[in-house]
């Protein structure tokens, strides 16, 4: 099936791109301007998109959804939130990484129309603070993989890709095709808190905990900051630590909580996944 008609199923939410006269396969297209990635359509065909004339339909690359194998877990851009949250490992080493993985698909705010197309790496891209596929990707130091329009190829951190609210490390033209999660990562044990200011509101604050076998903790906070804050520790830190190493960081603020509220909230759910985690 393809994305505009995958995206067609989202009902009457639906814009109407009046600008678009080209619909293509993704595979073999140079890329021009005016061009726009299709995944899943939940976004684009959200609101007006004056500047796009030409969709390019990610579905022709053929991408397995996700890929496992014992150095870790490739998820394709095309991936969908229902498919990453019904995933069962192969190996039993990455059940860890699953609970996880269906716990950053259920905070975002959807119906299961939107879970059926919505995509990981869509939601990498739009780059929104309540994005959940940043929370996971940061929190388990996972890679993004990214095709320029010259067929260049990098890898980069996905904590350091998302730049800002709705910005990020994208080049003009480039694709983000997958995120890459080592082994180590998956294994670990984690702990999840997420907090909104309606039982069905948008995250306003998601930290994920992180503890491997060798007592190494990373914290990822996100939501709550424009961009995915990581906390490393050699070591396993008191609540007081972990804190001390947050620092003074921008809050955003927002209909969705104040920076006050936000920094707060922030400090006790870090509080929370540690003592969670605590050996």
């Amino acid at each position: 099936m393809g994305g505009l008609s995958r995206a067609a199923g989202l009902g009457a939410d639906l814009v109407d791109l009046n600008t678009v006269t080209e619909f293509a396969p993704a595979t073999g297209t140079t890329w021009r301007d005016g061009d726009a990635w299709l995944g899943g359509g939940t976004f684009l065909f959200s609101q007006p998109q004056p500047g796009v004339t030409r969709l390019l339909d990610l579905d022709a690359f053929g991408w397995t959804p996700i890929a496992a194998d014992a150095d870790g877990v490739a998820i394709a851009a095309t991936c969908t939130f229902a498919v990453l949250a019904r995933w069962q490992p192969p190996h039993s080493a990455h059940a860890p990484f699953a609970v996880l993985a269906r716990q950053c698909c259920h905070a975002l705010l959807g119906s299961f129309k939107v879970h059926n197309v919505a995509t990981v790496g869509g939601n990498l891209c739009l780059s929104l603070p309540a994005g959940p596929m940043a929370s996971l990707a940061s929190a388990l130091d996972g890679v993004v993989l990214l095709r320029g329009a010259d067929d260049e190829r990098r890898g980069m951190p996905a904590a350091d890709f998302v730049t800002g609210d709705a910005d990020n490390a994208l080049r003009p033209g480039e694709l983000l095709t997958h995120v890459w999660l080592p082994a180590a990562s998956l294994s670990a044990r984690t702990a999840f808190r997420q907090l909104s200011l309606s039982p069905v509101g948008r995250s306003a604050v998601l930290v994920i905990g992180r503890r491997d076998r060798t007592g190494e903790t990373v914290v990822s906070v996100t939501a709550a900051t424009p961009r995915p804050v990581c906390l490393r520790f050699a070591s396993p830190p008191t609540p007081a630590e972990a804190v001390g190493a947050l620092g003074e960081r921008e809050y955003l603020d927002d209909v969705h909580g104040s920076a006050a509220w936000r920094a707060a909230m922030t400090r006790r759910l870090i509080a929370e996944v540690l003592s969670e985690l605590a050996p």
